[in-house]
């Protein structure tokens, strides 16, 4: 078994469930983990920031239900409503840190949504991923010229068809996959208690 993990960099309630999937990680070392970007703003969905009029009142239900931070930095970033979140660009940058540590693909995906979440940084800024390459041990030049590497570009694109051949159009999804049999462990918000409680059914079924 597997779990395929499908997010998207620029989805709030992604950001509120890092603290699952990296509980979940952890208790599974095991246990592998396909990270998935998915394309919330692509296409006619990259526009300021200010035509989601949600956003605010959706960031503050997300804290208050999972904890998770919104940082100064990001107030700060968002506040004239000018920003605009390009979902491929941030594919490209998972998958260049993706390629740099396979193995730690969860961490680095949690990493890139505190570094927008919390610090503020662009996930359109190839330095941004270079900081996060750093904090991480990577070789920071390799990850930040991989971000406009048409390979990367390519990976994002194969992510967000992964995610629509998955059937998932919402974020965070996670699944478990063992052969042919694909179960949804969680959709949205769920707590590592609530999932561990469904890997143990799977597993008793199988």
């Amino acid at each position: 078994m597997r779990l395929v993990y499908i997010f998207d960099a620029y989805c709030g309630w992604s950001h509120g469930f890092s603290s699952t999937i990296t509980q979940l990680a952890t208790r599974h070392p095991d246990l592998p983990v396909e990270v998935v970007s998915g394309g919330l703003f692509t296409g006619a969905r990259r526009v300021p920031i200010r035509d989601f009029g949600y956003i605010d009142g959706a960031n503050a239900t997300i804290s208050e239900l999972t904890g998770a931070e919104f940082g100064d930095g990001y107030q700060r970033l968002i506040a004239d409503g000018s920003f605009v979140m390009d979902s491929e660009a941030a594919a490209r940058g998972v998958a260049a840190l993706r390629q740099a540590a396979p193995n730690r693909a969860v961490e680095l995906a949690v990493a890139v949504q505190h570094a927008f979440y919390v610090d503020g940084q662009s996930l359109s800024d190839p330095d941004t991923y270079r900081h996060v390459a750093e904090a991480a041990g990577l070789n920071a030049d390799a990850v930040a010229a991989a971000f406009d590497a048409p390979w990367a570009r390519a990976a994002a694109e194969a992510d967000f068809r992964r995610a629509a051949v998955l059937g998932v159009d919402a974020y965070p999804t996670l699944l478990a996959v063992a052969g042919d049999r694909v179960a949804t462990l969680a959709r949205g918000r769920a707590t590592a208690d609530d999932i561990e409680h469904l890997l143990s059914t799977l597993k008793e079924t199988s």
